[in-house]
């Protein structure tokens, strides 16, 4: 049974929250002098007086159940959706669809925008973008569970529900300290990659937005041409090593800090597998760039692009639209492979493909041997058969969502390529696409209704699809 009064209280919290972070946008609007400043700490003390209010009104001492935990999360990240609309609208930016594109792609990390010209736009709403990358990216659920008390041992659910991938690797038998190492890597990876930044050339405010965009895997920049605007090889190659980094599992980071041994990675499968993918494509890519240039540019650019795309943070370095066909078609395959589970990036994720593959290879062999028992494993662990199932509808249903998307699309009158990529991209959560929406254009042009099933298609992807999903089961809300 889901008793609305419980799910009220922590959505309220998560309101709240967001509310809190924009206090930090309002302060960049006055260090900078801006004339949002009123505006912006508006949608602050509407935010926060809405969180509050629901937290208030609806508190209680029971422990949160089971269906609930879905509800929170599902709910949680509408809610923080639509909140997270007001920096736009109050400044009067953005209409209503475009703002809520807008907002649902920062926190989903997307990183697809309506914004023709980012740079004509406030410092205070460039922050607002690039914070809302960095609290989606770890996850907003998750870091309400390190930081919340009373949740009991629901709290365990909603880091599952979340946290992406087929397995949630637990760092501590309890899941708010799980949860708060998570948070204490990724903090110290964004602090780590700004002061990098700083150090390259980059100015502390451009610095700080495009580390949140690539600890997260986000991608929204500051500049027209995103990270092409700094020409600069030593950023480029610092950008593809923290993307790389980011698009694996934080939990696994977080055993190489706490073993102090960098084996931890080479005893990962799905790292691994990543690395190996990675590679393969940058080589592949090489052949795949029409642009010329010596060797170090044309390989940087070709490894660039690549773990951009397949962690789906989605800057970009030059116009890959350009590139041969083999170099486009490498790209695209990324971004339906995406990152490892437990990482920021979105996509499938490799391990679900790895363990997609293997069951292909088993059934291969019943069939050469009937009578055979079979077990799949992953790594050294033994793999449930429910667990293989649930891999296999899940890519079936994320590829489903993602051809009705393109018929939604193209009904609404965008051409092929581009109607797949804008669906494509917004359920892998990478932003940049093919055709109308590549890399130096927008989804501006894109009709409203457009905008909104995109924007679920961003939200479906981001939480995989099925805790949002189970919202719009009658039989969910039945007692």
């Amino acid at each position: 049974m889901v008793r609305p009064a419980v799910v009220l209280n922590y959505i309220g919290k998560i309101i709240a929250f967001i509310g809190i972070a924009m206090l930090a946008v309002v302060a960049c609007a006055l260090i900078y002098g801006e004339n949002t400043v009123g505006q912006l700490l508006l949608a602050a003390v509407i935010t926060i007086t809405i969180g509050g209010s629901l937290s208030w009104f609806f508190r209680h001492n029971q422990t949160i159940n089971y269906r609930e935990t879905f509800a929170v999360v599902g709910l949680g990240w509408l809610a923080a959706s639509l909140v997270g609309t007001l920096p736009f609208l109050l400044t009067g930016y953005a209409g209503i669809a475009d703002a809520v594109f807008e907002t649902v792609s920062g926190f989903t990390t997307t990183g697809a925008s309506i914004f023709s010209d980012v740079e004509a736009l406030p410092h205070s709403l460039l922050f607002w973008r690039s914070l809302t990358h960095w609290l989606g990216g770890m996850g907003i659920i998750v870091l309400f569970v390190s930081i919340i008390g009373g949740i009991g041992v629901r709290a365990n659910q909603l880091f599952r529900a979340e946290v992406t991938g087929p397995v949630s690797d637990k760092l501590s038998p309890r899941i708010k300290e799980t949860a708060r190492f998570l948070w204490i890597t990724y903090v110290c990876f964004t602090i780590v990659l700004t002061i990098v930044l700083l150090v390259l050339g980059m100015d502390l405010f451009d610095a700080l937005c495009h580390a949140f965009g690539t600890v997260a895997t986000g991608g929204f920049s500051t500049k027209n041409q995103s990270i092409a605007y700094w020409d600069s090889a030593l950023i480029q190659w610092v950008l593809i090593l923290f993307m790389f980094l980011c698009g694996a599992s934080f939990a696994l980071h977080y055993q190489v800090y706490a073993k102090k041994s960098l084996r931890q990675y080479l005893k990962d499968r799905e790292f691994q597998l990543y690395s190996l993918i990675i590679l393969s494509a940058t080589l592949l890519s090489l052949f795949g760039i029409a642009q010329a240039g010596g060797i170090e540019e044309k390989l940087r650019a070709s490894a660039f692009q690549v773990v951009s795309i397949i962690t789906t943070t989605g800057y970009v370095s030059m116009d890959f639209t350009q590139w041969t066909p083999l170099g486009k078609t490498v790209l695209l395959t990324l971004m339906f492979i995406g990152g490892c589970a437990g990482s920021t990036a979105g996509g499938i994720k490799v391990i679900r493909h790895v363990i997609a593959l293997e069951r292909v290879k088993i059934e291969i062999k019943h069939l050469l041997h009937p009578r055979a028992t079979i077990s799949q494993k992953f790594g050294n662990k033994f793999l449930d058969d429910s667990l293989v199932i649930n891999v296999l509808q899940f890519i079936f249903f994320y590829s489903f969502l993602v051809i009705l998307g393109a018929l939604a699309m193209t009904a609404l009158g965008l051409d092929v390529i581009s109607g797949l990529s804008a669906s494509l991209c917004c359920m892998g959560n990478v932003g940049p696409g093919f055709g109308n929406v590549g890399p130096m254009v927008n989804y501006g042009f894109i009709p409203d209704l457009g905008k909104y099933l995109l924007s679920l298609l961003m939200l479906l992807g981001r939480l995989e699809i099925y805790p949002l999903l189970l919202l719009f089961n009658p039989d969910y809300w039945r007692s």
